[in-house]
Protein backbone atom coordinates (compact mmCIF):
# COMPACT_ATOMS: atom_id res chain seq x y z
CA UNK A 1 0.00 0.00 0.00
CA UNK A 2 1.32 3.46 -0.87
CA UNK A 3 2.79 5.54 1.94
CA UNK A 4 1.50 9.03 1.24
CA UNK A 5 3.22 12.14 2.54
CA UNK A 6 1.80 15.61 3.12
CA UNK A 7 2.68 16.79 -0.39
CA UNK A 8 1.02 13.72 -1.88
CA UNK A 9 -2.14 14.32 0.11
CA UNK A 10 -2.09 18.00 -0.86
CA UNK A 11 -1.93 17.02 -4.55
CA UNK A 12 -4.82 14.59 -4.06
CA UNK A 13 -6.80 17.28 -2.27
CA UNK A 14 -6.37 19.71 -5.16
CA UNK A 15 -7.25 16.99 -7.67
CA UNK A 16 -10.37 16.08 -5.68
CA UNK A 17 -11.50 19.71 -5.53
CA UNK A 18 -11.05 19.92 -9.30
CA UNK A 19 -12.72 16.56 -9.83
CA UNK A 20 -15.68 17.43 -7.62
CA UNK A 21 -16.11 20.72 -9.44
CA UNK A 22 -15.88 19.13 -12.87
CA UNK A 23 -18.41 16.48 -11.88
CA UNK A 24 -20.81 19.20 -10.81
CA UNK A 25 -20.37 21.26 -13.97
CA UNK A 26 -19.69 18.86 -16.82
CA UNK A 27 -18.84 15.35 -15.61
CA UNK A 28 -15.60 13.39 -15.88
CA UNK A 29 -14.01 14.19 -12.52
CA UNK A 30 -12.72 10.62 -12.21
CA UNK A 31 -10.38 11.30 -15.13
CA UNK A 32 -8.65 13.86 -12.90
CA UNK A 33 -8.67 12.09 -9.54
CA UNK A 34 -7.70 8.60 -10.73
CA UNK A 35 -4.48 9.71 -12.51
CA UNK A 36 -3.61 11.84 -9.47
CA UNK A 37 -3.73 8.74 -7.27
CA UNK A 38 -1.47 6.77 -9.58
CA UNK A 39 0.87 9.78 -9.86
CA UNK A 40 1.57 9.69 -6.11
CA UNK A 41 2.42 6.00 -6.26
CA UNK A 42 -0.87 4.22 -5.61
CA UNK A 43 -1.09 1.05 -7.77
CA UNK A 44 -3.75 1.24 -10.49
CA UNK A 45 -6.16 -1.25 -8.92
CA UNK A 46 -5.94 0.34 -5.48
CA UNK A 47 -6.22 3.79 -7.08
CA UNK A 48 -9.47 2.82 -8.79
CA UNK A 49 -10.90 1.30 -5.61
CA UNK A 50 -9.82 4.26 -3.48
CA UNK A 51 -11.27 6.67 -6.03
CA UNK A 52 -14.62 4.87 -5.98
CA UNK A 53 -14.84 5.00 -2.18
CA UNK A 54 -13.64 8.61 -1.96
CA UNK A 55 -16.02 10.08 -4.53
CA UNK A 56 -19.17 8.17 -3.57
CA UNK A 57 -20.40 10.85 -1.10
CA UNK A 58 -20.58 13.29 -3.99
CA UNK A 59 -23.41 11.28 -5.55
CA UNK A 60 -25.60 11.84 -2.50
CA UNK A 61 -25.89 15.57 -3.09
CA UNK A 62 -26.64 15.11 -6.78
CA UNK A 63 -29.43 12.63 -6.06
CA UNK A 64 -30.99 14.82 -3.37
CA UNK A 65 -30.84 17.82 -5.68
CA UNK A 66 -32.96 15.96 -8.25
CA UNK A 67 -35.42 14.33 -5.85
CA UNK A 68 -38.28 16.45 -7.21
CA UNK A 69 -37.83 14.85 -10.64
CA UNK A 70 -37.90 11.41 -9.02
CA UNK A 71 -41.10 11.99 -7.04
CA UNK A 72 -43.40 11.09 -9.92
CA UNK A 73 -41.22 8.20 -11.08
CA UNK A 74 -41.41 5.98 -8.03
CA UNK A 75 -42.34 2.85 -9.98
CA UNK A 76 -39.34 3.36 -12.25
CA UNK A 77 -37.06 4.11 -9.31
CA UNK A 78 -38.14 0.88 -7.62
CA UNK A 79 -37.65 -1.12 -10.81
CA UNK A 80 -34.10 0.14 -11.43
CA UNK A 81 -32.98 0.00 -7.78
CA UNK A 82 -32.24 -3.72 -7.54
CA UNK A 83 -30.53 -3.99 -10.97
CA UNK A 84 -28.39 -0.94 -10.09
CA UNK A 85 -27.34 -2.49 -6.78
CA UNK A 86 -26.69 -5.91 -8.32
CA UNK A 87 -24.79 -4.34 -11.24
CA UNK A 88 -22.58 -2.28 -8.93
CA UNK A 89 -21.80 -5.42 -6.94
CA UNK A 90 -20.97 -7.46 -10.05
CA UNK A 91 -18.73 -4.70 -11.40
CA UNK A 92 -16.85 -4.41 -8.10
CA UNK A 93 -16.42 -8.18 -7.87
CA UNK A 94 -15.12 -8.33 -11.45
CA UNK A 95 -12.67 -5.56 -10.57
CA UNK A 96 -11.15 -7.62 -7.75
CA UNK A 97 -11.04 -10.78 -9.87
CA UNK A 98 -9.25 -8.89 -12.65
CA UNK A 99 -6.13 -8.35 -10.57
CA UNK A 100 -3.50 -5.62 -10.62
CA UNK A 101 -1.62 -6.41 -13.84
CA UNK A 102 -4.64 -7.02 -16.08
CA UNK A 103 -6.38 -3.94 -14.73
CA UNK A 104 -3.21 -1.91 -15.31
CA UNK A 105 -3.21 -3.12 -18.93
CA UNK A 106 -6.87 -2.15 -19.32
CA UNK A 107 -6.48 1.32 -17.79
CA UNK A 108 -5.46 3.30 -20.91
CA UNK A 109 -8.33 1.80 -22.92
CA UNK A 110 -10.83 2.43 -20.15
CA UNK A 111 -9.65 6.03 -19.95
CA UNK A 112 -9.90 6.50 -23.72
CA UNK A 113 -13.44 5.08 -23.75
CA UNK A 114 -14.42 7.41 -20.92
CA UNK A 115 -12.80 10.36 -22.73
CA UNK A 116 -14.75 9.54 -25.91
CA UNK A 117 -18.00 9.34 -23.93
CA UNK A 118 -17.38 12.66 -22.19
CA UNK A 119 -16.23 14.32 -25.39
CA UNK A 120 -19.39 13.20 -27.16
CA UNK A 121 -21.73 14.16 -24.32
CA UNK A 122 -23.02 17.32 -26.02
CA UNK A 123 -23.90 15.49 -29.24
CA UNK A 124 -25.39 12.58 -27.34
CA UNK A 125 -27.74 14.89 -25.48
CA UNK A 126 -28.82 16.47 -28.77
CA UNK A 127 -29.58 13.01 -30.13
CA UNK A 128 -31.47 12.08 -26.97
CA UNK A 129 -33.51 15.29 -27.08
CA UNK A 130 -34.35 14.79 -30.76
CA UNK A 131 -35.34 11.18 -30.16
CA UNK A 132 -37.55 12.01 -27.22
CA UNK A 133 -39.51 14.54 -29.28
CA UNK A 134 -40.60 11.72 -31.56
CA UNK A 135 -42.97 8.86 -30.74
CA UNK A 136 -41.38 6.95 -27.89
CA UNK A 137 -41.02 3.31 -26.97
CA UNK A 138 -44.13 1.38 -25.94
CA UNK A 139 -45.11 2.11 -22.34
CA UNK A 140 -45.74 -1.61 -21.83
CA UNK A 141 -42.09 -2.58 -22.28
CA UNK A 142 -40.12 0.39 -20.99
CA UNK A 143 -39.85 -0.77 -17.34
CA UNK A 144 -38.12 -4.02 -18.33
CA UNK A 145 -35.81 -2.10 -20.63
CA UNK A 146 -35.00 0.37 -17.88
CA UNK A 147 -34.10 -2.48 -15.51
CA UNK A 148 -31.75 -3.98 -18.10
CA UNK A 149 -30.20 -0.56 -18.81
CA UNK A 150 -29.60 -0.04 -15.09
CA UNK A 151 -27.93 -3.44 -14.76
CA UNK A 152 -25.63 -3.03 -17.76
CA UNK A 153 -24.60 0.52 -16.86
CA UNK A 154 -24.07 -0.32 -13.20
CA UNK A 155 -21.73 -3.22 -13.98
CA UNK A 156 -19.51 -0.76 -15.83
CA UNK A 157 -19.89 1.76 -13.00
CA UNK A 158 -18.82 -0.75 -10.36
CA UNK A 159 -15.79 -1.72 -12.44
CA UNK A 160 -14.46 1.72 -13.44
CA UNK A 161 -17.13 4.41 -13.46
CA UNK A 162 -15.76 7.27 -15.55
CA UNK A 163 -18.42 8.24 -18.07
CA UNK A 164 -21.11 6.17 -16.32
CA UNK A 165 -23.63 9.00 -16.41
CA UNK A 166 -23.31 9.32 -20.16
CA UNK A 167 -23.72 5.57 -20.68
CA UNK A 168 -26.87 5.56 -18.54
CA UNK A 169 -28.25 8.60 -20.35
CA UNK A 170 -27.89 6.83 -23.68
CA UNK A 171 -29.32 3.53 -22.43
CA UNK A 172 -32.32 5.09 -20.68
CA UNK A 173 -33.12 7.28 -23.66
CA UNK A 174 -33.49 4.15 -25.79
CA UNK A 175 -36.14 2.57 -23.55
CA UNK A 176 -37.91 5.41 -21.74
CA UNK A 177 -40.39 7.75 -23.47
CA UNK A 178 -39.59 10.59 -21.08
CA UNK A 179 -38.09 14.08 -20.86
CA UNK A 180 -34.34 14.56 -20.64
CA UNK A 181 -34.65 16.13 -17.18
CA UNK A 182 -36.48 13.13 -15.73
CA UNK A 183 -34.15 10.66 -17.43
CA UNK A 184 -31.26 12.60 -15.92
CA UNK A 185 -32.78 12.14 -12.46
CA UNK A 186 -33.00 8.37 -12.97
CA UNK A 187 -29.43 8.39 -14.22
CA UNK A 188 -28.32 10.16 -11.04
CA UNK A 189 -30.16 7.70 -8.81
CA UNK A 190 -28.68 4.72 -10.66
CA UNK A 191 -25.16 6.15 -10.40
CA UNK A 192 -25.66 6.72 -6.68
CA UNK A 193 -26.89 3.17 -6.01
CA UNK A 194 -24.24 1.49 -8.17
CA UNK A 195 -21.38 3.49 -6.69
CA UNK A 196 -22.55 3.11 -3.10
CA UNK A 197 -22.88 -0.65 -3.54
CA UNK A 198 -19.48 -0.96 -5.21
CA UNK A 199 -17.86 1.20 -2.55
CA UNK A 200 -19.45 -0.78 0.30
CA UNK A 201 -18.14 -4.01 -1.24
CA UNK A 202 -14.66 -2.65 -1.99
CA UNK A 203 -14.24 -1.21 1.52
CA UNK A 204 -13.40 -4.76 2.64
CA UNK A 205 -10.95 -5.45 -0.18
CA UNK A 206 -7.92 -4.32 1.80
CA UNK A 207 -6.90 -2.08 -1.11
CA UNK A 208 -8.39 1.23 0.03
CA UNK A 209 -5.88 3.96 0.86
CA UNK A 210 -7.80 5.50 3.74
CA UNK A 211 -5.64 8.60 4.16
CA UNK A 212 -6.40 9.47 0.53
CA UNK A 213 -10.11 8.79 1.06
CA UNK A 214 -10.22 11.09 4.10
CA UNK A 215 -8.73 13.99 2.13
CA UNK A 216 -10.40 13.39 -1.22
CA UNK A 217 -13.96 12.87 0.01
CA UNK A 218 -13.98 16.20 1.84
CA UNK A 219 -12.24 18.06 -0.99
CA UNK A 220 -14.51 16.56 -3.67
CA UNK A 221 -17.58 17.74 -1.77
CA UNK A 222 -16.01 21.19 -1.36
CA UNK A 223 -15.26 21.29 -5.08
CA UNK A 224 -18.84 20.46 -5.90
CA UNK A 225 -20.15 23.18 -3.59
CA UNK A 226 -17.76 25.78 -5.00
CA UNK A 227 -18.63 24.82 -8.57
CA UNK A 228 -22.32 25.15 -7.76
CA UNK A 229 -21.78 28.82 -6.98
CA UNK A 230 -20.24 29.49 -10.37
CA UNK A 231 -22.27 27.08 -12.48
CA UNK A 232 -23.88 29.89 -14.49
CA UNK A 233 -20.51 31.41 -15.36
CA UNK A 234 -18.68 28.24 -16.32
CA UNK A 235 -18.56 26.94 -19.87
CA UNK A 236 -19.14 23.18 -19.67
CA UNK A 237 -17.84 22.70 -23.22
CA UNK A 238 -14.46 24.18 -22.27
CA UNK A 239 -14.30 22.09 -19.09
CA UNK A 240 -15.23 18.96 -21.02
CA UNK A 241 -12.51 19.67 -23.59
CA UNK A 242 -9.90 20.12 -20.86
CA UNK A 243 -10.91 16.86 -19.19
CA UNK A 244 -10.74 14.99 -22.51
CA UNK A 245 -7.28 16.39 -23.28
CA UNK A 246 -6.02 15.40 -19.83
CA UNK A 247 -7.51 11.93 -20.22
CA UNK A 248 -5.93 11.37 -23.63
CA UNK A 249 -2.54 12.55 -22.34
CA UNK A 250 -2.79 10.21 -19.34
CA UNK A 251 -3.81 7.28 -21.56
CA UNK A 252 -0.80 7.89 -23.82
CA UNK A 253 1.51 7.92 -20.79
CA UNK A 254 0.06 4.58 -19.64
CA UNK A 255 0.48 3.08 -23.11
CA UNK A 256 4.07 4.31 -23.45
CA UNK A 257 5.18 3.25 -19.96
CA UNK A 258 3.44 -0.12 -20.27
Amino acid sequence: MADLGILDLALLGVAAIAGGGVNALAGGGTLITFPALTAVGVPALSANITNTVALTPGYIGGTIAQRADLEHQRSRALVIAIPAIVGGLIGAALLLVTGEQLFRDLVPWLILVAAALIGGDKWLKRWVTARLTREGVSQRVHLGGAALAALVGSVYGGFFGAGLGIILLALYSLVLPETLVRINALKQLTSFLANCTAAAFLVFSGKVVWTAVAVMSVCALAGGVLAGKYVRRANPDVLRAVVVLIAVAVAIVYLVTG
